[in-house]
């Protein structure tokens, strides 16, 4: 037996809400730009260049002060140091230094005579400069080109409004989530621009979701207004909107709870990701049609096999 979470005739009017919706999503954006300027985001050594070396105690604890303090009598410059796991486990990150390689090898070789006698060296990352900003560049590129490939995969697929508005809500996530490195300072890694495609790709996969049955309800109904039309195809994906949020929500809270410290921003960001995304699916990409001036005669005669995505 089919379980709905929702009844068949759920009727909540998400349009009324545009209104809101848009000035409060505009208003996060201004204020995101502005920390980014101003705050700005914790690069990692992919996009800063640098040495990060972890280490576990011999002992039964890791004393994260004492090793800041012995790290930067090293004279290395700024040392940051933080402890995670069982407590016997630590990472230490020294920025960039002169001399290229040689100056990052010398980091790694006068840590090791420095920490060796009571730390295990688990795992050495070096990146110098000429990496790091190569980094930054493939990161920004795959962004872009991921638009691009959206952008035309749904001009193709649907009409333009359709295209235009799930880049915009694509943009929007994007956006919001640089915030979100920016306020909490979480590490901005190449594991983050991992998280900022996967986001990219749940939202326009919840967004196409709705877009399709919005296509078929025009279809279906010509006479009707055009923002009852959008909210019934909202409430007619809901159930599928919220489980899908929830089952994939769960799953990603267990990450960050037994992933370690090395997914846990991952963790964090597609936990906030997955928020931001469904709320611009609901509230963002279909809303913005009506401002496009999608009406009911724009939408033609199709094949009457809407895809089974948008089916509950």
């Amino acid at each position: 037996m089919l379980i709905r979470y929702f009844p068949t005739n759920t009727k909540f009017e998400f349009m009324r809400y545009r209104r809101m919706s848009f000035p409060f999503s505009a208003l996060l954006s201004v204020l995101t730009v502005v920390l980014f300027f101003t705050v700005g985001m914790n690069f990692g050594i992919d996009f800063k260049g640098g040495t990060l070396i972890e280490m576990r105690a011999l002992g039964p604890t890791a004393d994260a002060g004492a090793i800041r303090d012995r790290a930067n009598a090293l004279g290395f410059g700024s040392v940051e140091v933080q402890a995670f796991g069982d407590g016997r486990e630590v990472s230490v990150r020294v920025e960039l230094q002169p001399g290229g390689e040689r100056g990052q090898q010398e980091v790694v070789a006068r840590m090791r005579e420095a920490f060796e006698d009571a730390y295990e060296f688990r795992r050495i990352e070096v990146v110098g400069p000429r990496v790091s900003s190569e980094l930054v560049q493939s990161g920004t590129l795959g962004v872009i080109l991921a638009l691009v490939a959206i952008l035309a995969y749904l001009w193709f697929r649907f009409e333009w409004q359709y295209a235009i508005g799930a880049v915009v809500a694509t943009l929007h996530d994007i956006v919001l989530t640089i915030g979100f490195f920016a306020i909490t300072q979480i590490q901005f890694d190449m594991t983050s621009i991992a998280a900022l495609l996967t986001i990219m790709g749940y939202s326009l996969n919840d967004t196409v979701v709705v877009y399709d049955r919005i296509r078929e309800t025009l279809r279906k109904y010509k006479k009707r207004p055009i923002g009852e039309l959008l909210d019934q195809a909202i409430n007619d994906t809901l159930t599928r909107t919220i489980m899908t949020g929830l089952s994939t929500g769960f799953a990603i809270i267990a990450l960050a709870i037994f992933g370690g410290e090395v997914l846990r921003s991952f963790s964090y960001t597609m936990l906030f990701g997955l928020v931001v995304g469904t709320y611009s699916s609901v509230f963002i990409a279909a809303p913005i049609l009506v401002y496009l001036g999608l009406k009911q005669g724009a939408e033609t005669a199709a094949p009457a096999d809407a895809t089974a995505a948008a089916a509950e």
